[in-house]
């Protein structure tokens, strides 16, 4: 059974960066995997996606701040996330198990989840 693990949330203040990890048990190989968040009494949206290939999608809102990446040796996925704003304050999930058809960036198409890290950025 595959199982996700987020870390590397904390608190920070604005401009500040934080490196979020994920480790997969049970993952294997190269697959589209994705990060996404969810603040309070919001809908859980997209950050970013990389796919097997290795080629990197961002939501709108990250405007060149954050960076995914992978190291599939280590089953391990990143968020590298830099001039962090208030606004980018969430609990940040990475997911896996894309459902064929639809949005990349709809939490509803993704099967694997962690638990989520918490990140929040004072002003």
């Amino acid at each position: 059974q595959r199982q996700l693990a987020e870390s590397g949330g904390g608190s920070v203040q604005a401009g500040g960066s934080l490196r979020l990890s994920c480790s997969g048990s049970g993952y294997t190989g190269s697959r589209n995997m994705v990060w996404f968040r969810q603040a309070p009494g919001k809908e859980r949206e997209g950050v970013a996606r990389i796919s097997p290939t290795g080629a990197t999608y961002y939501a709108d809102f990250v405007e060149g701040r954050f960076t995914i990446s992978r190291d599939s040796e280590k089953n391990a996925l990143y968020l590298q996330m830099n001039t962090l704003k208030p606004e980018d304050t969430a609990m940040y999930y990475c997911a896996a198990g894309f459902l064929s058809g639809g949005s990349w960036f709809d939490f509803r198409k993704w099967v694997y989840w962690g638990q989520g890290t918490q990140v929040t950025v004072s002003s």
